[in-house]
């Protein structure tokens, strides 16, 4: 079947049924019994937290929300910031009807009906439709190639939800058709705001419980930026809280319910610069089990892993160097990753890192080296570039006497010939020392030789 019949009205078939009840695209009241992250999901673009880089006056999201031309879209971002909220509300303000799939159990023959009972709705009821598909990564080519001509004329709405960047993730026509709009996780303060509205709110608990600073601290940290889980934490926090007489939300009853003791840990404190220095001297110390150990605590706190990457490259220079010429690569790669992949995966990656640079030979040449050249320069031993060194390639540098009688290293046998390279005054200055350690071995006795031969010394 040629795909432009997938989408065929059939002139025989009647018109839908007129649906019952309240119209689906307009908010609901949730039952008591619905989940709190349910019972709290924003009505209004007032309501929503964060995301204010796609909700501010004329962002292409605040005005497909309020209702100007509709277009499909792609939102990609981690879980609970607001994806399925905003999909709502774009239904809400466009007036359409709301149709929700999901990518783990839908199909073509699901994705195929939809966009067939979009199609008659439109023709006979004048009612279009929104299709939210979350997970929409997990279609197969297939499946997302069978929404292009529904998105194409508009018979559905597309907003699609992603956790992975569409780019890799979603075929080309689809992106082609869509607006993509990244959703950046919640901040301590969005999750704050977002607990202190289900602790007041009626739809939530009502302001019947109270929760404690530490209580508010630890669900902050729980939730890693992500609403629904802040939400879900509270919830079975507050049904715990609900049978006590002080009706209070406690640290204690936070760990109870939630299975998590809290860390001991103050990203702003004396526990962060002990931790991340307990960290670092145990990798330099070459004890894999405590740098782990120190890892661990820091992630289960909720630092930041980039923070925790970004110290794993400066260690691996400055503590490993050339003793293990890979142990910087394994770091980089390790940040590269966290940045592209995320927690809670990027823990991997910070962890084989960590285990490398433990488990490398040590050497501080590398970091000796630079600063004693940086405190040399300070102190003012500069000097002048020799003119053999010195650009000629310019009008009268020859007669300046500037690149006369430098000798190209690649002309001899050896790739090594005697020749000034530093100013006179640091002539025979030595800053780079290997070690007797891993790699740096081989260069303790290639540096020397080297050195003998640029400075033209006699070979012992």
């Amino acid at each position: 079947m040629a795909q432009d019949e997938l989408f065929t009205v059939n002139p025989d078939a009647g018109p839908p049924p007129e649906p019952t009840g309240a119209n689906p695209a307009e908010p609901q009241a949730d039952p008591a019994t619905s989940p709190l992250a349910v019972r709290m999901r924003p009505r209004t673009l007032d309501e929503v937290v964060g995301q204010q880089h796609l909700l501010r006056e004329g962002a292409p999201l605040r005005r497909l929300v309020e209702g100007a031309a509709p277009a499909s879209v792609l939102l990609y971002g981690p879980p609970g910031t607001g994806k399925t909220t905003l999909a709502n509300l774009v239904s809400i303000a466009t007036g359409r009807r709301f149709v929700a799939m999901s990518a783990l159990s839908a199909g073509v023959k699901e994705v195929r009906g939809v966009i067939e009972e979009a199609r008659r709705r439109r023709q006979y009821n004048t009612e279009n439709t929104v299709l939210f598909i979350d997970e929409v990564h997990r279609f197969s080519k297939t499946q997302q190639d069978a929404l292009l001509g529904a998105v194409e004329d508009r018979t559905v709405l597309l907003v699609a939800a992603t956790t992975e960047n569409p780019s890799f993730s979603v075929v080309s026509p689809l992106l082609s058709r869509s607006l993509v709009l990244q959703l950046r996780p919640l901040t301590d303060d969005d999750i704050v705001a977002v607990l202190e509205r289900a602790l007041t709110d009626e739809r939530g608990l009502g302001g019947e419980l109270t929760l404690t600073d530490e209580a508010r601290a630890h669900l902050v940290r729980l939730a890693g930026g992500d609403a629904r889980r802040a939400l879900t934490a509270l919830e079975a926090a507050a049904d715990a809280a609900s049978a006590t007489e002080n009706k209070t939300i406690d640290l204690a009853v936070v760990e109870s319910t939630v299975d998590k003791a809290a860390v001991r840990y103050d990203r702003d404190g004396d526990q962060h610069y002990d931790v991340i220095s307990a960290f670092i001297k145990s990798i330099r110390g070459s004890d894999v089990d405590a740098a782990l150990h120190y890892l661990a605590r820091m992630i289960e706190a909720g630092e930041d892993p980039r923070f925790l990457a970004r110290r794993l490259v400066v260690h691996a220079s400055e503590d490993v160097g050339l003793a293990d010429p890979t142990a910087l690569q394994a770091a980089v790669a390790a940040a590269h990753a966290v940045q592209f992949i995320g927690m809670p995966e990027g823990r991997l990656a910070l962890a084989q890192a960590t285990i490398h640079l433990a488990t490398a030979p040590k050497s501080n040449a590398v970091v000796t080296a630079i600063d004693t050249a940086l405190s040399d320069v300070r102190k003012g031993a500069i000097g002048t570039v020799p003119p053999h060194l010195r650009d000629g390639h310019y009008a009268g540098a020859k007669q300046l006497g500037n690149a006369q009688g430098y000798r190209y290293p690649h002309n001899v046998p050896e790739g090594v010939l005697a020749q000034q390279y530093p100013p006179d005054e640091l002539v025979g200055r030595d800053y780079y020392e290997p070690t007797q350690r891993g790699g740096e071995r081989t260069l303790a006795e290639r540096v020397p030789r080297l050195r003998r031969t640029i400075r033209g010394e006699r070979q012992a």
